[in-house]
């Protein structure tokens, strides 16, 4: 498939089964039953995007694995909420150590009920604030409308080494989000264009030494 926008939900659910097997895809739809069941109980998604769940959520997560090397090390997401895209991320590479981070009470329940559920061995759930998370330099970092991207590289710079990836869904503020960092950064990071959304954007980049903390 080519790597053009997807604008329905046959096109996204078909972008993903060529990412999987026939048994992630099993465990994709499960989780998707179990994601708009938990939502009526409590907000994990705007209730609108559940009707456009493969294109808004699951093959919006999947496409971040075109920007990552396909080499094992953990996988650090930060504040995933309903376990976008460490979830996804999880059933599509089930062999890869996932780390996801989130503090809010219920959802630390719901992602630990995920993982058991769906016999996520190699997926941890850090239930916490990232500022309270044991520092382990991590392979690559995610973020999904968590922070603003000086935030994003501040929170995790002690996560991170000279061949960390960061990815980094922004939507329609990664061009903007970009043009208003340092030069530095400027010159460490590129936009994506998202296959989900034609107005959204990817950053992608790695850290220079200077730019990353003693851990």
């Amino acid at each position: 498939m080519s790597m053009s926008v997807i604008h329905d939900e046959d096109t996204a659910r078909c972008y993903v089964q060529q990412m999987c097997d026939a048994q992630a895809l099993e465990r994709l739809n499960y989780f998707l039953a179990a994601l708009k069941d938990e939502n009526t109980r409590q907000n994990l998604v705007a209730k609108p995007t559940l009707n456009i769940a493969w294109q808004r959520h699951i093959a919006d997560s999947a496409q971040l694995l075109h920007h990552v090397p396909r080499e094992t090390g953990l996988w650090l997401d930060l504040g995933t909420g309903a376990g976008l895209p460490g979830l996804v991320i999880s059933i599509l590479r089930p062999n890869r150590q996932m780390l996801l981070v989130e503090s809010r009470r219920r959802r630390i329940d719901w992602l630990q009920r995920m993982v058991d559920e769906l016999a996520l061995d190699h997926c941890t759930i850090a239930g916490a604030r990232l500022e309270h998370v044991e520092s382990t330099p991590a392979s690559v970092i995610t973020a999904r409308a968590f922070a603003p991207l000086a935030s994003i590289l501040d929170l995790s710079a002690r996560f991170s080494t000279a061949q960390t990836v960061f990815v980094l869904p922004k939507g329609r503020s990664a061009a903007q989000e970009l043009t208003g960092s340092s030069r530095k950064v400027r010159q460490m990071f590129h936009v994506e264009q998202s296959v989900t959304d034609d107005t959204a954007g990817i950053l992608v980049g790695k850290l220079a030494k200077g730019l990353r903390r003693a851990s």
